[in-house]
């Protein structure tokens, strides 16, 4: 099984991605490195301060866009809903959508991480 064999396991939109790049796999594949690094300097945890959301707000708000521009689907709709929550302040709230997208967060994060070259 290849990268976009798992990766559409994962529940990523492979083909919905691809269209938005005029099928060109080669760029797509290196935009997920851009997506590994979005996630490398954008990481949220679930302990952010939720006095202070502005800058939780913009990281999330980085990764919805990253993980939209790919269709890395359960990534971007979860961010979609955290950014929402947070906006309308609601920290706790957005805490647990995060919670319950980290594990498969980190599984697609690993599988781009063991095809990139």
């Amino acid at each position: 099984m290849g990268l976009f064999e798992e990766l559409k396991e994962l529940g990523v939109n492979i083909d919905e991605g691809l269209d938005r790049l005029g099928g060109n796999q080669a760029l797509y594949e290196r935009l997920l490195g851009s997506f590994l690094k979005t996630m490398d300097t954008h990481a949220v945890t679930p302990d952010f301060d939720e006095e202070d959301l502005t800058d939780a707000i913009e990281k999330t708000h980085a990764i919805k866009g990253t993980s939209g521009n790919l269709s890395i689907t359960p990534v971007y709709e979860a961010y979609t809903d955290i950014v929402a929550l947070l906006r309308a302040g609601q920290p706790a709230q957005a805490k647990e959508v995060l919670e319950k997208v980290m594990p498969v967060q980190e599984e697609i994060i690993d599988c781009i991480r063991r095809y990139s070259k």
